[in-house]
C-alpha cells in the first residue's frame, strides 16, 4: 500500500533526512586512504545517536533466516556493489572508490541515503563512473514529478546510462520510505517512460541507481550473506537520496554534498 504523507508527516521527514546527510558529508570528510571502513561506521554511528536517531540498518534483518546487519553504514568497496559490512581491518586504499550507503530513524521516521567516495587519486574510468551515476540519480530526481509515473524515473536511467556503456544492477530497486526503512512502492533504474503506478504529491521514496562498468550480472557473498557484487569484478558505484513528490516538483529530503 503507498502511503501519501501528510505536511506535518514530511516535515518529520526532513529532520531524519537532514541527519542523514549529515552522516554523508561527515564521510566526505573522513574518506581517505588508510581509514577503516569500521572506523568510518564508528563515525556515522555517533552522529546518529547525537542528534537522537538509531541507525536503521544496525540489526536489519529483512528475513528471518538472514544474519543481522551489524553495520551502522554499508561500505562497499570497487567492485562490491551494496551491502558491504564495515571493518576495521578493511583499510581504504590510494586508488579505491568507496560507496557508504546509511539510514537514521529519528522520532519514528526514515532517512536513506547513498553516496560513492573516491580515495585519494582514483583512475579516468572510476571518475567516469561516478560521474555518470551522480547524473543518472539527478535525472531521476528530475523526472519524479506528479501525474509522471515510476516508468519514467527508470527510463530517465537507463536511457542515460545504456548508450554510455555502463551496466544497470537490476536485482535491487530504490523504494517507498517513511515509517518504515522499506515501503512500497519498489523504484527500479530501468523501465519505460510512461508507464507505470502514477506518482502522486506527498509521496516520498528513495531513489538510489546502482551502476557498474560491466556486466549486470552479481552475486551475493555466500560467507556473510549480505555484500552484492559484480560477477566480472568491475566497479560499481551507488548513489541514493529521499525525496519527496509535491505539487511544485520534487524535493531532496537527504541533502548531502556531492562527491565532485
Amino acid at each position: 500500500m503507498i502511503k501519501i504523507k501528510k505536511p506535518e508527516e514530511i516535515e518529520l521527514m526532513r529532520v531524519a533526512g537532514r541527519v542523514t546527510a549529515e552522516v554523508l558529508d561527515i564521510m566526505r570528510e573522513a574518506v581517505r586512504p588508510g581509514i577503516s571502513t569500521g572506523e568510518l561506521d564508528r563515525l556515522a554511528e555517533e552522529h546518529i545517536r547525537k542528534n537522537g536517531g538509531i541507525p536503521a540498518f544496525k540489526n536489519y534483518k529483512p528475513m528471518s533466516d538472514m544474519t543481522p546487519f551489524p553495520g551502522t553504514i554499508c561500505a562497499s568497496v570497487n567492485d562490491e556493489i551494496i551491502h558491504g559490512i564495515p571493518d576495521f581491518n578493511r583499510i581504504l586504499e590510494e586508488g579505491d572508490i568507496i560507496s557508504v550507503d546509511v539510514g537514521a530513524c529519528i522520532n519514528g521516521w526514515f532517512g536513506d541515503a547513498a553516496c560513492t567516495y573516491p580515495v585519494g587519486e582514483i583512475s579516468s574510468e572510476k571518475k567516469k563512473l561516478l560521474e555518470v551515476t551522480e547524473d543518472s540519480l539527478n535525472r531521476a530526481i528530475a523526472s519524479a514529478l506528479n501525474g509522471n509515473t515510476l516508468g519514467d524515473i527508470g527510463y530517465a536511467v537507463e536511457s542515460f546510462v545504456k548508450p554510455l556503456g555502463f551496466g544497470i544492477v537490476r536485482d535491487y530497486t530504490g523504494h517507498g520510505i517513511g515509517r518504515k526503512m522499506h515501503e512500497a512502492p519498489q523504484i527500479p533504474n530501468y523501465g519505460k517512460a510512461r508507464q507505470g503506478m502514477t506518482l502522486k504529491s506527498g509521496m516520498t521514496i528513495a531513489i538510489e541507481p546502482m551502476i557498474m562498468s560491466g556486466r549486470e550480472d552479481v552475486k551475493v557473498d555466500s560467507k556473510n550473506g549480505w555484500t552484492v557484487s559484480t560477477v566480472d569484478g568491475s566497479d560499481a558505484a551507488h548513489f541514493e537520496r529521499s525525496i519527496v513528490i509535491l505539487d511544485e516538483g520534487p524535493e531532496i529530503l537527504t541533502k548531502w554534498q556531492s562527491s565532485r
